[in-house]
């Protein structure tokens, strides 16, 4: 079995998006065994197509440039890439810090007309975490890694910086996991 553990970074404005929608705008993901080793990393930027200039808000927020997604790839070229990342023929869970991001995953899917099965084998690590910790106060990633007593790493809303903290929640609690 192994685990993928991602964040997504999208397009972002202080209030509604323009055309009402948020596009992806950087994957991050550790691949984790069973064992709670690290074995690979993915990383991209995607070009959105609906609202392709990124919003002040939203390179402030993420350090995510311009220039970074006008040089990337379009999302259905980096979903595939993702996806043969992952080898789908083999056993797999998506893990997110919430369900925001396979929701997001899963709208710019429908956007670009492409099959989003694959998407099922998800876990909500946020979700699980609350069950597991009944005492503990509902809090954001960052404040969730300083209460297990690790340091935030690498730059907080940057995709692949979250998703590695995230997996430090994970691999401390590998066996705790319902899936």
């Amino acid at each position: 079995m192994k685990f993928i553990l991602y964040d997504l970074e999208a397009t972002c404005w202080r209030g509604r998006p323009p055309k009402g929608v948020n596009e992806i705008i950087e994957i991050g993901a550790l691949m984790v065994n069973g064992y709670g080793e690290v074995i690979d990393t993915f990383n991209k930027f995607i070009k959105p197509d609906v609202n392709p200039v990124l919003s002040g808000f939203c390179t402030s927020l993420t350090s995510i440039r311009q220039e970074d997604v006008d040089r990337a790839e379009k999302f259905p070229r980096v979903i595939e890439a993702f996806k043969d990342w992952i080898e789908l023929d083999d056993n797999y869970y998506l893990c997110s810090w919430g369900k925001f991001d396979k929701q997001l995953l899963i709208n710019d899917h429908v956007l670009h007309n492409l099959e989003h099965d694959w998407l099922e084998s998800s876990l909500d690590i946020k979700g699980q975490y609350q069950e597991l910790r009944s005492n503990v106060k509902k809090t954001g990633l960052k404040n969730t890694i300083k209460r297990e007593g690790f340091e935030f790493t690498g730059i907080h809303h940057r995709a692949i910086s979250d998703a590695e903290n995230l997996a430090k929640i994970f691999i401390k609690y590998i066996d705790s996991w319902k899936y």
